[in-house]
């Protein structure tokens, strides 16, 4: 099998033309031809390698009206990701082989995506006892990622323990950074617009302590830790520092965090609540600024779907979360790409080569080179489009950028070497 790209502009560079031969780069130049190759012209748009997701919520098996591994995978390819890591908090649990098997071979059978399973850290994701981390790791399903997500782990023993087996088992510990103790269920960032509204706060201490006690954990246990959607500007010193210690510590932004702040709350329109929540101006300014520096290493979309009886509720009773897969790029190409923060290469590490690295991908997140997968992600950068919850693949519509006009368009996905989507639709 074999796939011609015309006319493509590796991270934003020169023009070039890209033979792929069973799913494997085998040239890279000008005016190549292939009698036999499927054809397709990037019309010298921009050509990235396929994105990769570290935080998806695909809801299957148990939350089928909200999402399926189906119509998230879907919804990855069409927003130019080749990979995505499917979070535990399904029902049942992903706490067990049997139940990230099943996972796995899900995404395997839809086959748009790799569909990597995480494995929940604690039993049931009840923070009292380690799941079977050992287990799941030698499963088929390879896990390599494990997090109690939605829920932290909150005991400072039950996470020193995790650590310790991640660094034997050479897993990464991913952590929702939420002292419950200081939250309470709260709702909204802690600030003035909170006040104002009459919503219990969510201070950022919550977050950037157990950042803080993590860190000197995964210090110890000589592991690799991961922190989930970083909010607060006040959690990137602890992260600079530690990384400049040698803490082997990763962070996810995502898009909402990059772009929305809780201005957005005034008139409780719940598609705004996510947890944690949408903070300040200044708090979205810090996470751009320490994306680009590289002490956030990767986006990471948190997609979340909801079904329209969990989310068109009151504010208190709607479940919090956002989907993302769909128009992460284009968000990342408005506050990171327009304002010269980021250049292509860029966008790359920051939403493939890096995320493939934490999650252990050797076949993801490669560069664009002679002997490498042919999978990539054809972006046109001039384009604009509106967005319509409606018209996303997902089976769920809580976007908050309905009717905004964002920048950027996926015009094709590739996973090693097979088209996955083009021009908008899913490849059949």
């Amino acid at each position: 099998m074999k796939l011609l790209i015309t006319n493509a502009r590796p991270y934003g560079e020169e023009a070039v033309d890209v033979l792929v031969t069973d799913g494997v780069v085998t040239e890279i130049g000008t005016g190549l031809a292939a009698a036999d190759a499927e054809v397709l012209d990037a019309g010298g748009n921009v050509l990235l390698p396929g994105l990769v997701d570290l935080h998806v919520h695909l809801r299957e098996p148990g939350g089928e009206e909200s999402e399926t591994v189906e119509t998230g995978s879907q919804a990855a390819a069409l927003g130019g990701f080749t990979a995505v890591f499917a979070m535990p908090n399904t029902d049942p649990v992903a706490d067990t082989a049997v139940v990230v098997e099943h996972v796995r071979r899900r995404g395997e059978e839809v086959g748009l995506v790799d569909v990597h399973p995480v494995g929940a850290v604690t039993t049931g994701l009840k923070g009292e006892k380690l799941a079977e981390l050992g287990t799941m790791a030698a499963s088929g399903a390879q896990v390599r990622m494990f997090s109690d997500d939605g829920r932290c782990v909150n005991d400072p023993l039950i996470m020193r323990r995790a650590l310790e087996y991640a660094s034997a088992l050479d897993v990464v510990i991913a952590q929702h950074a939420e002292d419950h103790r200081l939250t309470g269920g709260a709702q909204a960032h802690e600030g003035a617009v909170a006040s104002r509204l009459g919503l219990q706060g969510w201070p950022a201490t919550a977050e950037e302590t157990v950042i803080a006690r993590d860190c000197a954990l995964a210090r110890e246990a000589g592991a690799d830790l991961h922190v989930c959607h970083v909010s607060s500007l006040h959690s990137i010193a602890v992260l600079r520092q530690a990384k400049a210690q040698g803490v082997r510590v990763s962070a996810e932004v995502t898009p909402h965090h990059l772009l929305l702040t809780d201005g957005r709350l005034t008139g409780y329109d719940p598609v705004n609540k996510v947890n944690p929540p949408l903070r300040t101006g200044a708090d979205t300014q810090a996470m751009r600024e320490a994306l680009a520096e590289g002490v956030i290493d990767v986006v990471a979309t948190d997609h979340a779907p909801h079904a329209a009886q969990y989310k068109d509720a009151e504010w208190a009773a709607a479940r919090p979360g956002m989907l993302g897969l769909q128009t992460a790029l284009s968000v990342v190409i408005h506050t990171m790409v327009e304002p010269g923060l980021l250049d292509w290469r860029g966008v790359a590490r920051a939403m493939s080569e890096r995320p493939a690295e934490i999650g252990r991908l050797p076949d993801q997140g490669r560069p664009i080179a002679v002997g490498e997968p042919g999978t990539f992600c054809l972006v046109d950068p001039d384009a604009q489009w509106t967005v319509h919850g409606a018209a996303l693949a997902s089976r769920a519509a809580n976007t908050p950028y309905e009717g905004m006009r964002l920048p950027g368009a996926v015009v094709a996905t590739v996973l090693r070497g097979r088209i996955t989507a083009r021009d908008g639709k899913v490849a059949v």
